[in-house]
């Protein structure tokens, strides 16, 4: 009988629980613990898989198969590396691919690291172009590009684009395109299914879901850009501890309950939200007038846990944080607490001063329904 997990057909939550795990062993635990190694026991010819830390680790080897299942289930010519962080993720597929005398392609309201990203790339000599993430706006700058960059949904605008339509246009034109899908997960898109070259994310965010993890991934075809990318992440050194690459391989069992949990609370809020007279520009691709619900629809399973909206002013947003009680002020997202913060206070960002990213946690809908519009009406005393 053939294996349902490794072709493809097992459902999500049981992919989700048993992706990555090794061959059970008689007395052996179910996922082995993270093993702490700067170096193997090496006799002779350095042939097998496990030779210096740097390069691999056991516990990364297990973390990388069970992302690899999530991104692109049952695909042979795929493989997946985690880094230390999101960014060091990032930056393997940006610097590894790229050269001076390039083109690259970048969202103008992405992650606010970019604008950092490009300085760097800049300065090495690569030309960089950006547009929105909404209506396809970086088709109208592809001509000559080495690599097109896509963030969809993007951060913290919440805008999509159609990836398919992208991905035919930059491949067309002979450019490798990688998708950011730390704000879907895998349980929400698989961007390797819709062409992408690169599937990139930070397992910081709701991958992990616990907010105690830094790491980063990237999934993509075998062959020399992700070569390139491993490459890279032995120069640099970007690699994962062992403890952290347990600890996410160990939440990931969770993660279909709390994507769906958090998903369909997200929109319970969204729902909440909308009509209130002190909210504008809120987003949620989920709600279906949303202006990326269509395009969304298309390609995406679930929508996320993120909603963002805009109050008054920089002092009415900063007093509904306060009044908040079920949600921390604090930045990242996607963890099991809710979080919310006035994101302009990090700079970066082309938002307004009241603008906020609601991350949804894993609590009760009512209890946090409650507490949001609470907290509306008491930061309007």
């Amino acid at each position: 009988m053939s294996d349902p997990i490794a072709a493809g057909g097992a459902g999500e939550g049981t992919r989700a629980v048993r992706a990555g795990l090794p061959e059970p062993v008689k007395y052996e635990p179910t996922l082995p613990g993270p093993v702490f190694a700067a170096h193997f026991h090496l006799p002779g010819e350095p042939t097998g898989p496990y030779t210096y830390g740097r390069d691999e680790n056991p516990t990364w080897t297990h973390l990388e198969r069970a992302v690899g299942e999530l991104e692109a289930p049952g695909r042979d010519g795929v493989e997946t590396l985690v880094f230390a962080s999101g960014m060091a993720a990032i930056s393997s597929v940006l610097f590894s691919q790229l050269r001076a005398g390039d083109t690259a392609v970048l969202p103008s309201d992405g992650y606010q690291a970019l604008p950092l990203v490009r300085t760097q790339l800049e300065a090495y000599g690569i030309e960089v172009r950006t547009a929105p993430t909404g209506g396809d706006a970086q088709l109208a700058v592809l001509d000559g590009a080495k690599l097109l960059w896509i963030e969809s949904p993007s951060n913290p605008g919440l805008d999509v684009c159609d990836i398919r339509r992208l991905v035919e246009a930059a491949h067309a034109r002979g450019a490798l395109v990688a998708v950011d899908n730390t704000l879907a997960t895998p349980l929400g898109q698989r961007p390797l299914e819709l062409g992408a070259d690169f599937s990139v994310a930070s397992g910081t965010k709701q991958l992990t879901g616990h907010g105690d993890v830094l790491l980063g991934y990237v999934t993509g075809r075998s062959g020399e850009p992700m070569t390139a990318v491993r490459r890279w992440r032995k120069i640099v050194g970007a690699i994962p501890g062992p403890m952290e690459a347990w600890l996410a391989h160990r939440s990931i069992a969770t993660l279909q309950m709390r994507v769906d949990r958090q998903s369909a609370t997200a929109l319970a809020v969204a729902q909440a939200l909308r009509g209130r007279p002190e909210v504008t520009g809120l987003r949620y691709p989920g709600l279906a007038d949303d202006p990326s619900h269509e395009v969304a629809s298309r390609q995406m399973r679930r929508f996320g846990c993120v909603v963002s909206f805009t109050l008054p002013t920089r002092a009415r947003a900063e007093r509904f944080l306060e009044e908040l009680r079920l949600v921390d002020d604090a930045t990242s997202f996607g963890g099991v607490r809710s979080t919310a913060e006035r994101r302009g206070r990090w700079g970066g960002d082309a938002v307004p001063e009241g603008f906020i990213r609601l991350s949804v946690g894993a609590e009760d809908p009512e209890d946090l329904v409650t507490d949001v519009l609470r907290a509306l009406e008491e930061s309007a005393r």
